[in-house]
């Protein structure tokens, strides 16, 4: 399964990319060697930085449905069974989760904004704004779905049988989370160790939201909220997503956000754990027993035994 989301991401999802980086190349031949140089530089495609969003986002939601279309043949399951194990979606999940992460996110930017206003300078206020906001919410979702599915649902839910508990699944697929992201630009800007633990800090914190709420839509409201806010509210240089944002964040500092975030992340656990009536936080360190249903493969149902 992972092996063939790969290769439909890098393929049918990067023939954008692929046709943008080959009429660029045919008008300016010297442009390939700064492509091979810096690949993840949409900038010297010289391309709109909407249409540039958009090419970036486009792999994901070609993952997404490749999982859709193979998670049936590949290992006797259904998609919604990867969500929450119930057959059905809670949408009511995602919105209050989107909502209350948007929330905390606008205060703490606003807090920031006002106790240090010279990092801060106004970036955009175009037309293209609102072109932005239409591609960030139309697509951003299918990014934030797509990491979501894999490790908040497929890889916690396999390691969940394979451990028959709660703390293996969320420790690994949150270190795996912060690996696959050791690719982003700010890990080459600041360093691995650095953003690390904010990347993995994400993992852990959408997936105890996961095993509380028995389900990812939590989490993928959460993660939406979060690169919809980034995406059109601030940005800056060394930033993975490269938007004409309302602002742009002159000097970034890791360790002030790493800090922001894990108060954030209590907060917004907490929050949600209020208006969801979760159980104990104890649950996170109970056993799974794992029940093979009569239409389904032993993975199935997961979710509910993490309940």
């Amino acid at each position: 399964m992972l092996a063939a989301v790969l290769v439909a991401t890098n393929t049918l999802g990067a023939l954008p990319l692929l046709i943008a980086y080959a009429k660029k190349a045919a008008t300016d031949p010297q442009v390939v060697s700064e492509i091979a140089a810096n690949p993840g530089n949409l900038g010297i495609l010289g391309l709109d930085p909407n249409l540039g969003l958009l090419i970036m986002l486009f792999p994901f939601l070609i993952g997404l449905l490749a999982f859709v279309l193979l998670v049936k043949p590949l290992n006797s399951r259904t998609f919604k069974v990867t969500i929450n194990g119930r057959g059905k979606i809670r949408w009511d999940r995602f919105l209050v989760s989107f909502l209350v992460w948007l929330i905390l996110s606008s205060l703490y930017f606003f807090i920031y904004l006002k106790a240090d206003p010279s990092n801060f300078t106004l970036n955009n206020v175009s037309g293209t704004l609102l072109v932005l906001i239409i591609v960030s919410f139309l697509f951003v979702p299918f990014q934030a779905a797509f990491e979501e599915v894999i490790f908040r649902g497929y890889l916690m839910q396999g390691f969940a049988v394979l451990a028959r508990n709660r703390w293996f699944p969320l420790l690994m697929t949150s270190l795996l989370f912060g690996l696959m992201h050791s690719f982003n630009p700010e890990v080459k800007e600041f360093g691995f160790l650095t953003m690390m633990p904010q990347y993995v800090a994400f993992g852990l914190i959408f997936g105890i939201v996961t095993i509380l709420d028995d389900g990812i839509e939590a989490a993928i409201g959460a993660h939406t909220a979060n690169n919809i806010f980034l995406c059109i509210m601030v940005t800056h240089e060394s930033s993975a997503l490269q938007t004409p944002a309302v602002y742009e964040q002159q000097n970034v500092y890791p360790y002030t956000e790493f800090a922001a975030l894990l108060v954030t992340g209590i907060i917004f656990v907490i929050v949600l754990k209020i208006i969801f009536k979760w159980d104990k936080f104890s649950l996170l360190l109970g056993r799974v027993e794992a029940k093979p249903q009569p239409d389904h493969s032993p993975y199935t149902d997961v979710f509910s035994s993490l309940r």
